[in-house]
């Protein structure tokens, strides 16, 4: 069996964390940031505030992170191989992709290949304060009120 769980939020919201945690967890179990699928920064329009717009679907290239679950799909053991996961076929007969990312219910392609979907939030103090941290994405003055 396989199974696709997608795991969306915002920015900072804990996504990744928790796919960590799930992937040590779970045996058989790949992940796909959709972070990894950014276009170049050239290629990242400018809104009207002067701010490059990387928070909107245009800014991913969503056709190769659709190609790469595609990827999974026709044989997980190649895909984990592949991404230094070690398949443990005596532990489980299910395999599981884990895509996590912000926009991951924007894209209908995909969506359309979920077998569970969750997205995390946090209050909104939890999120500015998590964003201010040394090391988390650099949010630009102005990009949250």
């Amino acid at each position: 069996m396989k199974l696709i769980v997608g795991i969306g939020g915002m920015t900072n919201g804990g996504k990744t964390t928790l796919t960590n945690s799930l992937l040590r967890a779970l045996p058989n179990c790949c992940v796909i940031h959709q972070d990894d699928f950014f276009k170049p920064q050239d290629q990242i329009a400018v809104g009207e505030d002067g701010f490059k717009q990387w928070d909107v679907l245009e800014s991913l290239d969503m056709e190769a992170m659709l190609d790469t679950v595609q990827a999974w799909l026709s044989s997980p053991q190649k895909f984990a191989r592949a991404h230094g996961v070690s398949v443990q076929p005596e532990a489980s007969d299910t395999h599981i992709l884990l895509l996590e990312g912000f926009l991951l219910y924007s894209y209908k392609p995909l969506v359309d290949l979920y077998s569970r979907r969750y997205f995390l939030t946090v209050p909104y103090e939890e999120c500015k304060w998590r964003r201010s941290l040394p090391g988390r994405h650099e949010v630009p003055r102005g990009a949250l009120p």
